[in-house]
């Protein structure tokens, strides 16, 4: 079942990564040579700090991807010396 294009998804605000679905720019060399593909990027429908809330607007999969793994957030109790 694919799911709508999320109410929020706006074409302005776009994101370039890999579809862990469907993986459409596998075979592309726009975004092999990592550059800004006009055909290849994702919604970008809102994050909080460094975790972005996608959708690819050719499966409409959604998911959620933390842009700096292995970092805590601020206010976690752990004490700075």
């Amino acid at each position: 079942m694919r799911l709508p294009i999320d109410p929020q998804a706006d074409s302005c605000r776009r994101a370039w990564v890999a579809c862990p679905v469907c993986d459409d720019a596998r075979h592309c060399a726009t975004c092999a040579s990592r550059r800004n593909c006009f055909e290849h990027w994702r919604y970008l429908i809102s994050n909080k700090g460094p975790v972005a809330h996608l959708q690819c607007p050719r499966c409409t999969h959604m998911w959620s991807l933390n842009s700096r793994p292995g970092v805590t957030g601020r206010g976690n109790g752990a004490a700075r010396s």
